[in-house]
């Protein structure tokens, strides 16, 4: 199968510079089309300001801007200037802003704060914020002192291009010049402090607002507790957030940050606090908590929580669609998904792509991968285009069929549209190649990620090591382990579990014994899958005592055992002639509801029962089984007719065989 590679041809696409020259020599004669007649009325600055603020066009302003200062009916003003330098900046027409300051500083016009800071807003936007900092240095060359909300701008700037090394020693100019930071100036420099994860810094920052003279206000807490929760201190932003409850933002801030530890108990709880402050909980307090209960699978409780926005007088967003959309989908409701999608379509509000990738990843995720490609045909025909999260979705959906063709074909067509793949898409590659036992490929599109600037994370080396270990590659899987950190990749207990399982199902125990130390000499911390890998391990190597030994331990450590925790407990027992015990295990632990005995666990009981006690009892404990409505499957009927064939010269075969089949 062939795949495109990759790469993202980045085009640096550039417009047209404006053409136009303002003549500024009197003896210099116009361009003929220019020309004003020798009774040309002189225009007032009221007329071209409002002429060139209600013409839409760019370019028909530039040409009146142009073919007036070009005639001797007007001579252009600060405030003329400043009118087209703004309208060229809503177009982010920066060559045409520089000619024009040029032209201001020729003609000697002087430059206002506000036209100034028109100036270093279109090259924030723009995304130039170095460039920014250097027009804001040649400030006094048109005329204009650097103020304070000049500064802010320039900071702000630099701090959305995280240019933190360029913000402190702006921050230090600005008393150099004579000024005083004002409440914004704190505000941006706690929000570089909190994108630098320097939280302490960013709180004694905080109080040192007030020493002089300013307290702070909404942004302020709003900054730090968003950061705090994002950095999992949640319980310390609560304690900040006890000294500024008034504003919505401090909430939801705080809201998002318990809703992204599924603390459900305390975003209700205050959500309640807000009713009390007498504050209104606004579309994000409820599509946040929404979309929590949605992640979860409890689409109840979100629907509830959309009934009391609407009682509240809140109406939903698309962003509370797409969590309830999404809830629908986790919890594997697709056809409820779907009329609620309806119902956002008939509430007009229109699909965004947003929307559209939840859709498509959850039909990936409950197997409706072509209707997931139909519905992102359906997103091209209405004018959004899909991006690389579509195209992921799409190919992950192919990989967990294990079809090969359906990924690489929307591979290939997401690197022809120039979307360039993400570290899920590369995965997904992988895991689709390593279905087809196509290892090579897969540890070389492996290699291509970081020739690519997406490089692979351990997700991708738990794949690729999950399915060499599938296919019984142990070997090569170690070797993957040992190389991850080349990558600058971290193994978790994940990528170990792998390891084990494949080490274990080739009866390497020796290999996965080292595997167990070394997650011990990491201090990576074992998950109830760890426990079982190594249990099934010690069971069929007939290493019992060691098996027991390692329960204790689990159980010592605080992992509650789960079904497949106690099967292998009770087949462990079994095969060791403790059947009574295994029994004692199974009527507790049932009778107890933690637990409730499948096929396996009757399977591997009624085994232990025919070979240590006898085929009465197992009998007996067949009809049990049946009994609590668990139909018997090849096993089960394996392992009793082997016992009867082993109780032939005991018991007549008629009687037992009418016995087993319920006859008698």
């Amino acid at each position: 199968m062939y795949l495109k590679e990759g790469r993202s041809l980045l085009l640096k696409v550039q417009k047209p510079s404006i053409p136009f020259i303002l003549n500024t020599n009197p003896l210099l004669k116009p361009h003929k089309e220019s020309q004003t007649e020798p009774n040309q009325t002189q225009l007032e600055e009221s007329q071209v300001l409002s002429r060139l603020k209600q013409e839409p066009n760019m370019s028909l302003a530039l040409n009146y801007f142009k073919s007036i200062a070009n005639s001797n009916s007007f001579k252009h003003t600060p405030e003329t200037y400043q009118c087209m330098i703004q309208k060229l900046a809503l177009e982010s027409e920066i060559d045409g802003i520089q000619y024009l300051l040029h032209q201001m500083k020729l003609e000697r016009i002087s430059c206002s704060e506000d036209l100034f800071v028109i100036v270093i807003d279109s090259y924030h936007r723009k995304g130039l914020g170095e460039q920014a900092l250097k027009m804001f240095y040649r400030i006094k060359e048109f005329g204009c002192e650097p103020t304070v909300k000049i500064y802010n701008y320039v900071l702000d700037a630099l701090l959305s291009e995280n240019r933190f090394s360029m913000i402190y020693p702006i921050y230090n100019n600005i008393k150099r010049d004579g000024l005083e930071p004002n409440l914004p100036t704190y505000n941006i420099l706690l929000k570089a402090l909190c994108k630098n994860n320097k939280i302490d810094v960013a709180c004694k920052l905080l109080n040192e607002m007030a020493s002089v003279g300013y307290a702070p206000d909404a942004v302020s807490y709003t900054t730090i507790i968003s950061s705090m929760c994002k950095l999992g201190k949640v319980e310390e932003a609560r304690e900040l957030a006890m000294r500024y409850r008034s504003h919505v933002s401090v909430y939801n801030a705080l809201i998002s940050g318990f809703c992204g530890e599924y603390k459900l108990k305390e975003a209700f709880g205050l959500l309640d606090e807000m009713l009390v402050e007498g504050l209104d909980p606004d579309v994000r307090t409820y599509s946040m908590i929404i979309s929590c209960l949605s992640s979860a699978g409890n689409v109840e409780l979100s629907l509830a929580v959309l009934a009391k926005m609407f009682v509240s007088g809140c109406s939903p967003n698309i962003y509370t669609f797409s969590s309830l959309i999404k809830g629908y989908f986790v919890a594997g409701r697709v056809h409820e998904a779907f009329d609620f999608w309806n119902r956002m379509i008939r509430e007009g509000l229109e699909a965004n792509v947003v929307v559209y990738n939840t859709v498509i990843h959850g039909l990936c995720l409950n197997g409706k991968v072509s209707e997931a490609v139909s519905v992102s045909c359906q997103m091209e025909e209405n004018g959004c285009t899909p991006n690389v999260t579509s195209y992921s979705s799409l190919i992950n959906g192919f990989a967990k069929s294990s079809d090969l063709v359906g990924a690489s074909e929307t591979w290939n067509k997401m690197i022809t549209n120039g979307c360039h793949p993400n570290v899920v898409a590369y995965t997904s590659m992988v895991d689709v190649l390593c279905r087809h036992c196509m290892f090579d490929q897969a540890h070389s599109l492996i290699e291509k990620m970081v020739l690519e600037n997406c490089p692979p994370n351990t997700v991708t080396f738990n794949t690729f090591i999950k399915g060499l270990c599938s296919s019984g590659r142990v070997e090569w899987a170690v070797k993957v382990l040992d190389q991850m950190g080349r990558y600058g990749c971290a193994p978790n207990i994940i990528t170990y579990n792998e390891l084990l399982d494949g080490l274990v199902k080739v009866n390497r125990l020796e290999q996965a014994f080292g595997i167990v130390r070394e997650i011990d000499e990491k201090g990576i911390e074992w998950n109830l899958a760890s426990y079982n890998t190594i249990l099934s391990g010690f069971c069929h190597a007939g290493m019992l005592e060691e098996a027991l030994q390692l329960i204790g331990n689990m159980l010592l450590r605080g992992t509650k055992p789960d079904a497949i925790t106690y099967n292998i407990i009770i087949f462990t027992y079994c095969k060791r002639g403790k059947v009574k015990i295994a029994v004692q295990l199974f009527d507790r632990i049932s009778a107890g509801g933690d637990w409730h005995p499948d096929i396996i666990s009757y399977t591997s009981l009624l085994w232990g029962l025919c070979n240590w006690i006898g085929l009465e009892e197992g009998i007996s404990l067949l009809n049990k089984m049946i009994n609590e409505g668990i139909c018997p499957n090849v096993a089960t009927w394996n392992v009793l007719v082997q016992c009867l064939f082993n109780s032939l010269g005991h018991l007549g075969p008629i009687h037992i065989l009418d016995d087993i089949l319920g006859n008698g």
